[in-house]
């Protein structure tokens, strides 16, 4: 039979090879990351500085709201399929609701 003992032993020994191996992993990611710090400075410094970026280019005024007074006309259509339409077509071009004028949407 195993005494208590040894097998607190056997428990200890585990213990201390795993704490060991946490240690090394740790020692590896650090050697690691300074390697490739160092690589990635290396690269840096090797590459052309860019040119100065233009400064952008002042925002464009909101365009002032047209004579458009916001009713659409629905034919044969309802109120919510009219909306997820609105939706898509704002979402694909990118534009947003705002600065969109639908006039009518009809039903095909």
């Amino acid at each position: 039979m195993i005494s208590v003992t040894s097998a607190l032993l056997v428990a200890l020994s585990g213990m201390v090879i795993v704490f060991l191996m946490l240690a090394v992993l740790c020692g590896m990611i650090v050697v690691i990351s300074k390697v490739v710090a160092a690589l990635t400075k290396k690269s840096e410094s090797a590459a052309p500085a860019p040119a100065a970026a233009p400064a952008p280019a002042p925002a464009a005024p909101a365009p002032a709201p047209g004579p458009f007074g916001g009713e659409v006309a629905l034919i044969d259509v309802d109120e919510k399929t009219a909306a997820c339409i609105m939706a898509i077509v704002s979402h694909e071009t990118g534009i947003p609701l705002s600065e969109l004028v639908f006039k009518s949407i009809k039903a095909l």
